[in-house]
C-alpha cells in the first residue's frame, strides 16, 4: 500500500482501536509487544504495523518505547522552579533542549492568590544512582536565572497510565470498582550488563523499527543472544523496572491532521489529613480520568498538599467537572479536604528522561563538570 493512503488520523475508527490499546494496555516486558496489541484490538498485525509506522512518521505518535518504572531506578522528583518572568522561555528551552535528565517540561498557571502561583516552570527530574538531585537543581539554577526550586519526590504511585483515546468521553465520576493499587518507590541496582541491556530496551523506536522481531536488534545492540535479552527484561519486569510498551501520541500541539488529542493539562493538588494519603491516594487513583497520582509532599509554600495528580481533557469545564466528581468521593469516603486547587499546563515538552550512569558521566564531563561534584 501506498504509505501516503494509510490513515494517520487519531479519530480513523482502526487506528482508534489500535490506541486504545498502544497507550497504556501493554503492561510489563512481552516478547511480542506488537502482537498483543493486534489481539487485544482485534486488528491485524500487518496492519497494527502499518499504522503504528504511518502515525510515528506523521508525528501523530510522537514516540514508541518501552517504558520504566524510573522512579526505581534512578532518584526522581517533580520540580516546582520560581522563574523571573522574563527569563521563563529561555529556562524552559533549556530545561528541554540542554538537560537530558529532565522530562516532562511544563509552564503552569493559576490563580494569582494560589499559594506557590510563582513557580511558573515545572519539571521532572531523574538523576541516576549516586548522584544529587540538588546539586543537579542547583548547576540548572545557574545556568537559567532560577531564584528557587522545590523539590517534590514521589513517596507513593497511585496512577500512572497515559491512554487519552480510551480516555474520550469519560463521565465525571467514572472509576474503578476497587481503589487503586499502591506502587513504593525503591531503588533497584543493576549491574553492567544489565545497564547495557536496559538502555538498549528503552530507546525509542523509529517508524523502521517498528516490525514483528522487534527485539531481535536491541539484543544486538546490547551484544547478547535474544535469548539472554529475554530473561534479563523478564528479570526486570519481576523486580518491577518496567512499565509498559507504549505509543505516546503528540498530545499538546496540533497534528498535521488538524486534530487535537487533548488542549487542557491539569495538576491537581489535595492537602489531606497526615496519615490517610495512601487511601486518599488510591481514592484519587481509582478515576479514570487520572493520568498520574502520587503522594508529594508540596510543603508549606504549596499549603502543605499532599495529594497531586494530573488529569488531561479537551474543554475546561468537563476537567473541572472531573476534578468536582473527585473531591466529593473523598469527601463522601470521609477524607477532609483541608485545601484544593489546579495548576493548568500551557507549554509543554516531554521527553524520556535519561536515567543512565554513564550518560551522566558524559553530561557531566560536556558540560565542564567533574562527575565526583555531582555525587552525593
Amino acid at each position: 500500500m501506498n504509505l501516503d493512503s494509510v490513515p494517520i488520523e487519531v479519530g480513523d475508527p482502526v487506528n482508534a482501536r489500535i490506541l486504545a490499546v498502544s497507550e497504556d494496555r501493554i503492561q510489563g516486558f512481552q516478547r511480542d509487544p506488537l502482537s498483543q496489541i493486534a489481539l487485544r484490538s482485534g486488528v491485524d498485525l500487518p496492519v497494527v504495523i502499518e499504522r503504528i509506522q504511518a502515525m510515528l512518521r506523521a508525528g501523530t505518535i510522537r514516540r514508541v518505547r518501552q517504558t520504566l518504572l524510573a522512579t526505581n531506578l534512578a532518584q526522581g522528583a517533580l520540580v516546582a522552579w520560581k522563574v523571573p518572568q522574563n527569563k521563563l522561555d529561555a529556562a524552559f528551552d533549556y530545561m528541554f533542549e540542554q538537560d537530558p535528565f529532565s522530562g516532562h517540561v511544563v509552564t503552569r498557571s493559576t490563580d494569582a492568590a494560589t499559594p506557590g502561583s510563582q513557580y511558573r516552570l515545572w519539571t521532572t527530574l531523574k538523576v541516576p544512582q549516586g548522584y544529587s538531585l540538588p546539586k543537579h537543581c542547583e548547576f540548572l539554577a545557574c545556568q537559567t536565572g532560577a531564584e528557587k526550586f522545590i523539590l517534590l519526590p514521589a513517596k507513593r504511585l497511585f496512577a500512572l497510565g497515559v491512554g487519552h483515546v480510551r480516555r474520550r468521553g469519560l463521565e465525571p465520576g467514572s472509576k474503578a470498582d476497587v481503589p487503586a493499587e499502591v506502587a513504593e518507590v525503591t531503588l533497584t541496582r543493576l549491574n553492567d550488563l544489565e545497564w547495557r541491556i536496559l538502555v538498549a530496551l528503552k530507546r525509542e523506536f523509529a517508524a523502521e523499527e517498528v516490525v514483528p522481531d522487534i527485539w531481535e536488534a536491541r539484543a544486538q545492540e546490547a551484544g547478547v543472544p535474544l535469548k539472554t535479552f529475554y530473561e534479563v527484561a523478564e528479570d526486570f519486569d519481576r523486580r518491577r523496572i518496567i512499565g509498559r510498551f507504549s505509543t505516546f501520541l503528540e498530545h499538546v500541539k496540533p497534528l498535521a491532521t488538524g486534530e487535537r488529542v487533548t488542549r487542557f493539562n491539569a495538576l491537581f493538588h489535595w492537602a489531606v489529613p497526615p496519615g490517610r494519603e495512601i487511601e486518599a491516594g488510591r481514592e484519587v487513583g481509582r478515576h479514570h480520568i487520572m493520568t498520574h497520582a502520587y503522594w508529594r509532599e508540596g510543603g508549606p509554600e504549596f499549603r502543605n498538599v499532599n495529594i497531586m495528580g494530573v488529569a488531561h481533557g479537551t474543554d475546561k469545564t468537563t476537567v473541572l467537572a472531573h476534578k468536582a466528581a473527585i473531591d466529593e468521593h473523598l469527601v463522601h469516603c470521609g477524607i477532609t479536604l483541608f485545601y484544593t486547587n489546579v495548576f493548568w499546563g500551557g507549554r509543554s515538552e516531554i521527553k524520556p528522561s535519561e536515567i543512565s550512569p554513564f550518560a551522566y558521566g558524559q553530561w557531566c564531563r560536556s558540560v565542564r563538570l567533574e562527575p565526583e561534584q555531582m555525587r552525593e
